[in-house]
């Protein structure tokens, strides 16, 4: 071989063994790469055992500890699985018998029961069922359950689970108020066609006996002396005072139950009171804001506005006597005032007011029932009601109507 061949043989051997050691350095590292990794996988591992475990562990402990009674069960309804509270709530136990939830259901819901486990399955959920169930000893109970589908890997279903509360009390407890709910309404319809009556006949003979008492004063109007015609005027306000207690007993009796709902436009209220009520000259009514449109009986709102202001002028002794009506908009109500610079009351009479015949003031204008029959109009409305004042320098009373 010649010199030439040898030393192409020897630079060709050399590449090679750079090479070699090249390929070695990269394997190398790469094996130490692969080492690091398989620790950081084998820790990893590790830390999503351990989660796994403590995971299993907490869901065995809610599995066991909750209030509420857990059930599992296969796509054919067959009982897989009963937590304590369950076992309580059926008396049945997976250990027994094989349950189907089908033989748990009472027979009058069978149905409703059904179409809702093909709910379950069809959206994967179902929320609030509310259903009778039979126990093993036969007594019926009401439940409430939500319930999931519970997916293998693959995302396959393959059974489901439900939380059942037995909610047999509150159930009882509901039926209980429906027909307390039911009881008092036809009692306060009772009371209110009484009152309707009873008001029709009260006022009728004092129709007549006023009629009377002005035929019998202009026959006679020449022959009275001072002091009899002064007796007939007793007589007149008197029928007068009672014709008005009469009518507000009855707009009492109905204050807490609205007509048919409206849109009611408030200024135009104002406006038919300040057309329907005498306000003395030296008084002044005026509205600080633009009033709003509420939804709710007009009637009921004039009874409102009209017995606050009502108040309001008859008991102001000022020269220049105001009422200001304001409005203002929240998030949840609309509140309202109406101020007057009257005769005030007393802080130890602010709750006293709204109770029904307590006149602070004897006045033959005043029955009594005004703020009682404002206060339950509020109350119909889910508002409140309060107010502040000075003793001679004036009163706002405040109401909120819900929207």
């Amino acid at each position: 071989m010649s010199q030439e061949k040898i030393e192409i043989l020897l630079r060709s051997l050399n590449r090679e063994r750079e090479a070699r050691k090249a390929a070695e350095k990269i394997l190398e590292d790469k094996s130490r790469e692969l080492y690091f990794l398989s620790e950081e996988l084998k820790q990893s591992n590790q830390q999503l055992e351990n989660l796994l475990n403590e995971k299993s562990s907490q869901l065995k402990g809610v599995f066991e500890n909750i209030l509420d009674a857990y059930v599992i069960i296969d796509l054919s309804g067959n009982v897989l699985k009963f937590n304590d509270a369950a076992v309580d709530l059926f008396g049945y136990s997976t250990n027994g018998s094989p349950v189907n939830v089908v033989n748990l259901i009472y027979h009058e819901d069978l149905m409703y029961a059904m179409n809702s486990f093909d709910t379950l399955k069809e959206k994967g959920f179902f929320k609030n069922y509310k259903a009778r169930v039979v126990t093993k000893s036969k007594a019926i109970k009401w439940v409430h359950i939500n319930a999931s589908i519970i997916h293998d890997i693959t995302g396959l279903p393959i059974a489901a689970q439900g939380i059942v509360r037995d909610v047999t009390h509150l159930k009882f407890l509901e039926e209980q108020k429906e027909q307390i709910l039911k009881k008092l309404e036809k009692s306060n319809n009772e009371l209110y066609e009484y009152a309707h009556v009873v008001s029709h006949d009260l006022k009728s003979p004092l129709r007549t006996i006023d009629t009377l008492v002005s035929w019998i004063r202009s026959d006679n109007v020449e022959k009275f002396d001072e002091e009899t015609i002064q007796n007939m005027n007793l007589i007149e306000t008197t029928l007068e005072n009672m014709d008005k207690l009469i009518s507000n007993i009855l707009n009492y009796s109905s204050a807490d139950t609205a007509n048919e709902e409206v849109e009611v436009e408030l200024s135009k209220v104002i406006s038919n009171i300040k057309n329907t009520l005498f306000i003395p000259e030296n008084i002044s009514l005026r509205i600080n804001s633009k009033l709003p449109v509420l939804r709710g009986d007009g009637t009921k709102f004039q009874q409102l506005f009209q017995n606050l202001i009502s108040n309001a002028i008859k008991f102001n002794n000022k020269k220049n006597g105001f009422i200001e009506i304001d409005f203002t908009e929240e998030v949840t109500f609309y509140q309202f005032s109406v101020k007057d610079n009257g005769i005030g009351i007393e802080k130890e009479f602010h709750d006293k007011i709204f109770k029904v015949f307590q006149s602070l003031t004897k006045r033959e204008d005043s029955t009594g029932i005004g703020l009682s029959i404002v206060k339950k109009i509020v109350d119909l409305y889910k508002g409140t009601i309060w107010l502040e004042s000075t003793p001679n320098v004036g009163t706002t009373f405040y109401f909120t109507i819900k929207k």
